[in-house]
């Protein structure tokens, strides 16, 4: 009060020998549970005293060197009289508000700083759904109530990253705090996200699984199988079933098939869906007929019917390529027998050639490609000799399974055509 009042009584430009702060108290943000710091610089403060006010509920927390306030997660630091610090350790929402630097000149000189506490988000479970179990064709709300500060923003997606069908449309992502889907099916079960963020690390989420019931439906992609004797087979069935269904295979009279050393019946999973197969090793005449694959759960069963034909065995068909062969072919009268060479592709050997008569009553023979060895004509010769000595007529009969074939050939010489025969 001295020192004000000696302010009081001097000179007109005692103002700048009052305290004054040297800048503004800023504004802090800190996340709960950590530690806040405020400062408050002043400048000249000579004799005077700071003060530290909790505004919103004009709480004294600190007058100069003394702390005030009860609240132990509160202290004070200051640096050679300019610096003045506030501390509040281990920050909650409670702390949240204005905060005043006081300095007791009259009239009071004062500055403010805002607190903010932000809270990242957390579910609030009691107000959550939890995991569901709902008929198919059923209404199905799924709710998700989170809380932070700022309030959080609440979205519902699926875990594995499927869209989600949503009133009609196909959407990835849903808005809001409820999911509602309207007449629910199988492809709507699965897990479901609840995810809350509002900019305050870390977001948080929370899964929800949704699960649909419905009875046994199965889908068979071959009703007709054909195998021949001796062959290994498959047999397949697609079943869609929740709760998990109890699938297997039965013969047409009805006994259960086990796996053993005639058959292997697989099962395999995934999600509602299971596939059933049934090998067969080695099938024979006792394994044509009809087989059943069945699915059975709590709601209900269902089956369905393969047939196993036989089909002829494939066959293996050998071709064999002829060779260059020599055939004798001998005339009736004549001592000496004659060789005559056939190419490859004259075939003679695949099928039978049989003998005709000429008209004279006398055998005939196949002729040759050439003349006799030895035999050299000329030009003159040739153009002397009658044509029907040099017409040559093959006749072959030649058997084959379905047909018999014809085959004339004709040789014309012409007389201007010098030919060495030998």
């Amino acid at each position: 009060m001295e020192a004000t009042q000696r302010l009081k009584l001097d000179e007109p430009n005692s103002e700048s020998l009052l305290p004054r702060f040297a800048e503004p108290i800023p504004n802090v943000t800190v996340t709960v549970g950590r530690d806040a710091l405020l400062a408050c610089v002043v400048e000249n403060l000579r004799g005077f005293k700071v003060a530290w006010v909790r505004v919103d509920t004009q709480t004294i927390l600190s007058i100069h060197h003394n702390i005030i306030t009860q609240n132990a997660r509160v202290s004070l630091s200051f640096n050679d009289h300019r610096s003045w610090y506030l501390h509040i350790k281990n920050v909650q929402e409670v702390d949240r508000g204005w905060y005043m630097c006081q300095i007791n000149t009259d009239p009071m000189r004062s500055r403010q700083g805002y607190l903010q506490v932000v809270v990242p988000p957390s579910i609030v479970d009691k107000e959550t759904s939890t995991d569901m179990v709902v008929r198919e064709a059923a209404n199905v709300t799924l709710t998700c109530k989170a809380q932070g500060y700022p309030e959080p923003y609440v979205m519902w997606r699926r875990e594995d990253g499927e869209d989600i069908n949503y009133n009609g449309e196909s959407v990835n992502v849903i808005d809001g705090e409820v999911l509602h889907i309207t007449k629910v099916s199988r492809l709507h079960m699965g897990a479901y996200l609840c995810i809350a963020s509002n900019g305050v690390p870390p977001s948080i989420s929370k899964r929800v699984m949704l699960r649909v019931q419905f009875p046994p439906m199965l889908s068979i992609p071959n009703q007709l199988e054909g195998a021949y004797v001796g062959q290994d087979v498959s047999l397949e069935c697609h079943t869609e079933a929740y709760p998990v269904s109890i699938n297997y295979w039965t013969t047409e009279r009805g006994d259960m098939i086990v796996s053993g050393d005639k058959y292997e019946a697989v099962s395999m999973d995934n999600g509602y869906n299971k596939y059933m197969m049934l090998k067969i090793r080695s099938v024979d005449k006792s394994d044509f007929g009809t087989y059943q694959c069945v699915a059975k759960n709590s709601l209900g069963e269902t089956d369905g019917m393969i047939k196993l034909d036989e089909i002829p065995a494939p066959s293996t068909t050998t071709t064999e390529v002829p060779s260059t062969t020599e055939t004798t072919h001998k005339k009736k009268g004549a001592r000496n027998s004659k060789k005559w060479k056939h190419s490859e592709n004259q075939i003679l050997e695949e099928y039978d050639v049989e003998e005709w008569r000429d008209t004279d009553g006398e055998d005939y023979t196949l002729p040759s490609l050439g003349p006799p060895e030895g035999v050299t004509r000329d030009a003159a010769s040739l153009s002397s000799t009658p044509w029907w000595l040099v017409w040559t007529s093959t006749i072959l009969c030649v058997r084959s399974h379905r047909a018999a074939f014809l085959l004339t050939s004709a040789f014309f010489l012409d007389a201007t055509i010098t030919t060495d025969f030998r």
